[in-house]
């Protein structure tokens, strides 16, 4: 990746999780000439690299090269270093393919000083890390939160990272965390939620923490409460995007109030508006849109996608947010999550916050759902904690909402579920749930 910005070529990483239709469509939609894979990988991608019209060169990285291709030893042998290519800070320099929660794969591109506007932002003035640190994301760098945290971050002031293949499970991040001892850890709401699960009815957590942050979806309230009671560390709970490089709005140390997204990260402006593009008043629900240095110029490809996303210096996140008096903003849900119900709007993620503040749940997932009547009801799928008793857990967690956040907000149905399903970077994807309520 950095060998490819020095050089002047547009990199593209990728996800080493897809389905080889998946690789399919990324390569034919890039254009690549050139393809560096692992040699672990290579059988996965290799029944679509045959016809494919644009791609000259195959080059196989830790292990034996197969025929049509060369291995990374023979492309590199008989190469000197080069001089960095004369490129300007607004060249394209990488794309990072994003499908967000549904969809086809999006190249959103990004060009060169975008990478050091996230550092100067949410890296200097939020993440704080320092040379001494020691940085663990679980987010891998294919992810423009696993980029920035992994990469762009401590590399920008000579800290360390460290990178583990395979999936990042509770158990091996918990064993990671005791047994490297990193300082800084980076994750996702779902995965804190498993850990701490993991973690519940043992003594407290002996890590080397100081610091964790979390994006991805917005981290549930008892969530980082728990943690906190259970390591000492807060966690700094925020929101990025793709288009964006990285978070933009969030919670800062010293400064953490649970259930919120924190405020704008310096260096970052902020606007909720409403259908009519006009923006909202406090303590009402507005789309969340974003300005500043490290937006992206667009999709690759993808005219009228970009033109409905991207609004001169603004970027349209999808997100629906209320911000209160004191200028947090608290996370609604997207906008096509949002339902109402008696004609009053629900917001699934608040239901999901007061479910999960149930003894027995890890995690919650709640769309919207027909009565017999056809009128839109919440409906609740969970994933109960192991050995935790499911009898009962319909009227439980029904009466809890109720007296938490409201009559009308209260699930009509409960189904238990082992998992929920979600994207590569954790993002549960209500849209399967709606297509099966």
């Amino acid at each position: 990746f950095w060998g490819a910005l020095k050089a002047g070529v547009v990199a593209v990483p990728l996800n080493t999780l897809l389905s080889a239709s998946i690789y399919d469509v990324i390569l034919r939609d890039s254009r690549a000439s050139a393809l560096f894979v692992s040699a672990a990988l290579y059988d996965t991608v290799a029944p679509v690299l045959g016809d494919n019209p644009c791609l000259r060169t195959i080059v196989v990285v830790g292990g034996a090269a197969p025929a049509g291709t060369i291995s990374y030893d023979d492309f590199m042998a008989g190469h000197e270093p080069a001089e960095t290519a004369d490129v300007s800070p607004d060249d394209v320099a990488f794309w990072l393919y994003s499908s967000g929660s549904t969809g086809q794969p999006k190249g959103v591109t990004h060009v060169h000083r975008s990478l050091a506007a996230t550092a100067d932002t949410y890296g200097t003035n939020v993440f704080g890390v320092q040379e001494d640190d020691l940085v663990y994301s679980a987010a891998k760098i294919f992810f423009a939160y696993g980029l920035g945290n992994a990469m762009t971050f401590p590399m920008s002031v000579g800290a360390t990272t460290l990178l583990f293949a395979g999936r990042p499970t509770p158990d091996g991040v918990i064993d990671i965390l005791a047994s490297q001892r990193p300082t800084l850890f980076c994750g996702v709401p779902t995965l804190f939620s498993a850990m701490l699960a993991q973690l519940e009815g043992g003594a407290k957590a002996d890590f080397a923490l100081r610091l964790c942050i979390s994006a991805g979806e917005a981290l549930p309230e008892a969530t980082g409460i728990g943690w906190h009671a259970k390591t000492g560390v807060d966690i700094l709970d925020g929101v990025g995007s793709t288009e964006m490089l990285h978070i933009f709005l969030s919670n800062c140390e010293g400064d953490v109030v649970y259930g919120t997204s924190g405020v704008a990260v310096p260096g970052y402006d902020l606007r909720l508006v409403g259908e009519d593009g006009n923006e909202v008043d406090v303590g009402e629900i507005g789309e969340l849109l974003v300005a500043g240095e490290s937006a992206s110029d667009g999709y690759w490809n993808q005219r009228d996608k970009s033109r409905a996303t991207f609004e001169g210096v603004w970027t349209r996140t999808g997100d629906k947010y209320e911000r209160r008096a004191d200028g947090r903003y608290i996370y609604c849900g997207r906008t096509d999550d949002l339902f109402k119900v008696s004609g009053i709007w629900v917001s699934p993620f608040e239901v999901e916050q007061s479910i999960t503040a149930h003894p027995s749940v890890v995690e919650a997932a709640v769309v919207a759902a027909a009565d017999d009547a056809g009128l839109l009801k919440p409906k609740a799928f969970v994933v109960l904690k192991d050995g935790a008793d499911s009898q009962d857990i319909d009227s439980s967690i029904k009466s809890l909402v109720q007296d938490d956040i409201g009559k009308w907000k209260y699930p009509r149905w409960v189904e238990v579920v082992d998992d929920l399903p979600k994207t590569a970077t954790g993002k549960i994807q209500r849209f399967k749930l709606r297509d099966g309520a």
